[in-house]
């Protein structure tokens, strides 16, 4: 005999206790969660009754020390943050009207576009398209690709590298990574160097993860030799840092690093491995035609550039 599944009462889900539900979660404690949502104790305790009534199952294990989650609570718990966040937006969107701006366009990319390219460009596409608000979010270059495919992004600019499976890209932008040396240091010389030939040195790098450090690892490897990584930070800046102080060498993509060397008097040279010639890629998911959205594009592209995407079909 088959047994119909209980309905749901969705009437009870109002969004006061919604938010009261994840508040719980998040911080293990129904007082805590209580006097964050402004509600009395007994009123938050009620709420999260009436929930568990209207999904039939408990939300929470309730012990000595606080809540915790059960199976049905975690469910709950995902969709309520992505439900909060979609009332976030929509509160933000209808703001923006109120304001003039017609759309905002979520732009998740990599630090060599950041520091490299992205701020002049997005500084004039802001004085050309006052309705359209970009939200910049600064991510490693696997990281771009996720949020892409994850809808956390409406456009991604990352390093070329990571699968670009059911993504539609073009070319953003070509850099060159170079060697930074201390100011003295025995590698200073004419013209380019191997990569490889900087293989005995301490190197200073950028975090787990990160297009760069994946590229030094695997050329290390290639030669056959173990990259001496000696310190690891967040930023090209940090990276800068140290080896002006003698702690190591590193390699940063040229146009972010010419700068910073000038001011902290680090000497530089080109690599002649091919690979340090990259290609910084620009993508949305397949098929995205948003006008908004192809008009940054557009913008973003470089101006001898009247390619189309590249779909995924393609690749």
């Amino acid at each position: 005999m088959k047994v119909s599944a209980p309905a749901y009462n969705l009437a009870r889900f109002d969004l006061v206790s919604i938010r009261l539900m994840v508040d719980c979660a998040q911080l293990g404690s129904l007082s805590a969660a209580a006097e964050q949502s402004h509600l009395a104790l007994a009123a938050a305790s009620r709420r999260i009754r009436e929930l568990e009534a209207a999904v039939g199952q408990l939300l929470f294990e309730r012990h000595g020390r606080g809540l915790r989650t059960t199976a049905a609570g975690r469910v709950f718990v995902r969709h309520a943050l992505s439900m909060l966040q979609s009332v976030e937006q929509l509160g933000g969107e209808l703001r923006d009207l109120r304001q003039g701006i017609a759309r905002r366009i979520r732009l998740s990319a990599s630090t060599a576009a950041i520091n490299q390219f992205l701020a002049p460009l997005l500084a004039s596409h802001d004085r050309v398209s006052r309705q359209v608000q970009i939200e910049l979010r600064e991510q490693l270059s696997a990281r771009v690709v996720f949020d892409l495919r994850e809808g956390l992004a409406d456009v991604g600019i990352f390093v070329e590298g990571p699968d670009t499976t059911g993504l539609d890209h073009r070319l953003f932008r070509e850099d060159e990574l170079v060697l930074l040396l201390p100011h003295k240091h025995r590698l200073i010389g004419p013209g380019p160097i191997g990569f490889e030939q900087a293989l005995d040195e301490d190197w200073i790098s950028l975090e787990g993860g990160a297009a760069l450090l994946e590229k030094q690892l695997q050329a290390a490897h290639q030669a056959g030799r173990p990259l001496r990584l000696r310190m690891q930070v967040r930023s090209f800046d940090a990276v800068c840092h140290l080896v002006a102080s003698g702690l190591g060498v590193a390699m940063l993509p040229k146009a972010a690093a010419l700068p910073m060397a000038a001011t902290m008097k680090l000497r530089w040279r080109a690599l002649s491995n091919p690979w340090a010639k990259r290609r910084l890629l620009m993508a949305t998911r397949s098929g995205v035609q948003e006008t908004a959205v192809t008009d940054l594009l557009d913008f973003l592209a470089p101006v001898s550039q009247n390619a189309k995407p590249i779909a995924k079909n393609q690749q």
